[in-house]
């Protein structure tokens, strides 16, 4: 690569480092592990830049992103057992009074969890629609799937996390 590329690939990557950072985050459910991930998907991004078309690099990167993500859960073999840092996430405003601070960090955890409870494929059209929002469109190239199944996977991650988030009126009585 020389040096008008590698000055192109920052551009084009390097404003989306964040984003592919909180993916992985989401999908790996471990600081260090989304650290390496990153990482590697900026190595592959780099090593097949000649293939970027130009347009938004946003999807094309997070799209490497997700697949240097889904490799690396495949080495672990056991979703269910990667350990998730409860405290990464934690964003609450400093300014608010410590009740308020104490319900949103309890609000935040029970999203947190119920975001981890759902399936790897609904979890990652909800962090790439809602936390990084992302079009349907720009999600349905980063999945590689049409944009109806976009559609479907969040309209049934939505209704998983109401249902885990909002007791139902039977659970109740």
């Amino acid at each position: 690569m020389d040096a008008d590329d590698r000055r192109r690939f920052e551009q084009v990557t390097l404003p989306h480092l964040d984003a592919a950072y909180n993916l992985a985050r989401w999908l790996t459910r471990d600081a260090g592990a989304a650290e390496d991930v990153v990482q590697e998907a900026f190595l592959r991004a780099a090593k097949f830049f000649a293939s970027f078309r130009g347009g938004d690099g946003r999807p094309w990167l997070l799209t490497v992103v997700r697949r240097a993500a889904y490799d690396w859960l495949r080495k672990q073999r056991a979703w269910a057992a990667v350990p998730f840092d409860e405290g990464a996430h934690d964003r609450a405003d400093e300014s608010l009074n410590p009740e308020h601070q104490v319900i949103r960090r309890a609000d935040q955890q029970l999203l947190r969890r119920a975001l981890e409870d759902l399936l790897p494929e609904f979890r990652e059209v909800i962090v790439l629609r809602e936390l990084e929002g992302l079009s349907y469109q720009e999600i349905a190239v980063v999945i590689g799937a049409p944009v109806g199944t976009v559609m479907s996977r969040l309209s049934r991650a939505r209704k998983q996390l109401q249902s885990l988030l909002v007791p139902s009126p039977e659970a109740e009585g």
